[in-house]
This record gives C-alpha cells, structure tokens and sequence, in this order.
C-alpha cells in the first residue's frame, strides 16, 4: 500500500529477524505462539487510514441509534439476560477486509463486528516485538497505537478500564480452560501487565451472590471479571461443571458484561448502511431473486469463522434448524494487496480495537490487530504451511 516502504522492507527482510522475533515470544512467554504469526507486519498509508476510520465513526454512530433494548430481547437467549445491560460496551472490535474498488482504489469493506475484547495485551507485544527484532522496519513516521497514544499511555488507559479502582488481586481474567486456547499468549501477557490472575470459569466458586477464586490456599473475592469466555465456546461442552452461569443476578462488575456479545456483533449488519459495508440480509428477509453465488452465509455469534459457508444453496439453508441465528452476506474480495518475498501476495484483514473513555463516555480506538493469508478464508489457523500470512499488526503512516 507504501510501494516504496514495502520495497524497502522486503529488500531488507532475513529470515534470521523472523527466527528472532519467534526466539522473543518464546522467551517472553515461556512457549511458542499458538497460531501463526506473519513474517511482516502491514504499513498503511493515510489514505487507507482516513477510509477505514470513517468507516468506523459512521458504524459506531449508527450503533448508539439503534434500539439496542430490541435487539437484545431478540438475540439474547432466553435462559440469559440478567437486565444489568447499562451504558456502552467497555471494547468494540470492527473488522474490515482490504478490497479494491472499480477504479482500482484500495477500500475497507466490513467483515464483522464484536462488543467483545481481543488481543488487548498481545497486540502492543507484537508491536513492539517487530521493532526490536526488524531493523528494517521504519522507527518514525509510522504507529501501531491509536488515537496519538504510546505505550505508556496505552497501558494506562486499558489499566484503568479493567482494573478500575479495585486492587490487583480482586480482578480475574475470566476464560474457559485458558491453558487450552489458541489465544492464551494475551492471557499471559494481560497477567504481567496488570498483575491480575487467569482464572478457569470451572475454577470460580460461588457463595450467595458472591464470587472467589482460590489464590495461594485461600478465597479471594471477585470484584470485577475482565471476561474473556465466549458464549459459543460454552455450547461446546454441554456437560460443563460450573458453579455460576454467565447471566446471574450477581455481585460483580462485568468488564464487558456478556450480553454485549449478542447485542453489537454480526446480528446488527442487516441495520447499517454505508459504502464500506456490504449489502447483508437476516434468512427472514432474502429478496426471492437473490443471486446465493454472491453472498456467504454468517452464523451471528461465532468466532475465528466457525461455521462460515462460502458457497450457501437454497438447500443448504432449508436445511437450517435455526435459520433465525444465521444471515447472508454479500461476497468480499479481499485485494492480494501485499508483495511478500514469495510467488504469491498476501491479503489483509484489519481490526480497529476501541475501548470505552469513561470519562468522555465514548468509545476510542486504541490499537490494531491485523491477519493475513493467502486463501479465501482470513485465520491465523488456515494454510498454516504457507509463509508471509498469519498474526500481525499494522503499522498506520503519520
């Protein structure tokens, strides 16, 4: 997208700085990185930067002017809901794919959306990962924070907003068997950053409407759970042991609380309109001439593209025993925008991770988690044998 950065870039690379960078996760974590990570990161210019963030303020404006209270009664499940849903989500992660238009413009096309937190540790890790060990890569005119934050300012602002006014030890990062998930790196990283234990949602012990987690042999008190545990993960194990559920009428302060999942993610896309948002609509209401070759069918909650069909048929939705938790979603192509040092380009799928300002009651982009590959489906965990594709971050030009 900077032909002229990227050139350098690539004329520069040595596998011996990837072989580095791994060396860096390894030794910093203790373990290797559960899913692949790219051989570079993505250097955006601002052109692209300027239609991707007007993309995300017309989306988030959107959002607040929808009947939030609706979709909730109508995507939450019925045996969840506790009525604790207040104010804004404390994280929004939009996604984008990088397309090209008609005239060969590079344009951001909307992927998904999820009131939900990512990499929010792992990600700033990886940043700075790439500069220590990539003395090719740019040291100015180039960031991977948001919003004129660096890292001190980063940390704080995401300190603040899980921990809150609580100590330490009264905050847990909730997750469902975390040691398991591809994703654990940031549990990790979320640890030594905020001092906060990682806590099995198995190993949470109730007493009235209070919950505890057991640290050095005796109970501790949850104030607030930074919650990490996905709802469709939970699906997966109908026989799990817990001593709560998620949706309980309880003594502890969500960070965010889990309703948001359902109520701001793929479920509202039929809603929105803009030209980065692509044509999408609820199985209720398919137009009778729809053309099913130029869309993809979307379970609403899933994520890492679980249960996505690239190739819907009329049968295949017949076939759906609850159509009302699917919808359809006009094809992206994603551009095969970046030269890598191998036969073929890599595409690119960027997420822009916004937090809640407190203080200002909106939500701010602070960080970017970007993934690469070289097939038809964007994950970290797809055509894992091919290289330049997997984790990154992007690097936005000044």
């Amino acid at each position: 997208m900077i032909p002229k950065v990227r050139e350098a870039f690539n004329a520069g690379f040595e596998q011996e700085f990837y072989e580095n960078l791994q060396r860096h996760v390894q030794e910093t974590f203790g373990e290797p990185c559960a899913f692949r990570i790219s051989e570079t990161p993505v250097f955006i210019s601002r052109e692209v930067r300027n239609k991707v963030f007007k993309a995300c303020d017309s989306i988030i404006d959107q959002i607040w002017k929808l009947d939030l209270e609706a979709i909730r009664r109508q995507y939450t499940p019925v045996q969840t809901g506790t009525g604790n849903l207040k104010g804004k989500p404390h994280f929004l992660a939009i996604d984008f794919g990088l397309c090209q238009d008609s005239q060969g413009e590079i344009v951001p096309q909307l992927i998904e959306l999820q009131a939900f937190p990512s990499l929010m540790f792992y990600q700033p890790f990886l940043g700075k990962a790439y500069l220590s060990t990539y003395p090719n890569i740019p040291k100015t005119g180039f960031h991977y924070f948001l919003d004129n934050l660096d890292e001190a300012g980063y940390l704080k602002k995401v300190k603040e907003l899980i921990l809150g006014r609580e100590h330490p030890d009264n905050v847990i990062l909730m997750e469902l068997y975390p040691e398991q998930q591809k994703t654990r790196l940031d549990f990790w990283a979320t640890r030594q950053a905020l001092g906060i234990e990682v806590v099995c949602m198995t190993k949470v012990i109730k007493k009235g409407k209070k919950l505890y987690y057991n640290k050095d042999g005796k109970l501790c008190p949850i104030h607030r759970i930074y919650n990490r545990v996905i709802f469709d993960e939970l699906l997966r194990y109908p026989d799990l042991k817990t001593e709560f559920n998620l949706y309980e009428d309880l003594e502890v302060e969500w960070i965010t609380h889990p309703d948001w999942f359902f109520v701001i993610s793929k479920c509202i896309m039929p809603l929105l309109n803009h030209r980065y948002i692509p044509e999408s609509f609820y199985l209720s209401d398919i137009p009778p001439d729809l053309d099913l070759k130029q869309y993809v069918l979307k379970p609403l909650f899933s994520f890492a593209g679980k249960g996505i069909d690239l190739n819907p048929s009329r049968e295949t939705l017949d076939q759906l025993t609850d159509p009302e938790h699917y919808l359809l979603q006009k094809k992206v192509e994603y551009a095969s925008l970046i030269k890598t040092n191998t036969d073929k380009n890599s595409k690119v799928e960027l997420r822009i991770l916004y937090i809640l300002d407190q203080e200002e009651d909106r939500l701010k982009p602070v960080i970017n988690l970007t993934r690469m590959g070289k097939g038809g489906l964007i994950n970290v965990s797809h055509l894992t044998e091919d290289t330049w594709i997997g984790s990154s971050i992007s690097f936005f030009e000044n």
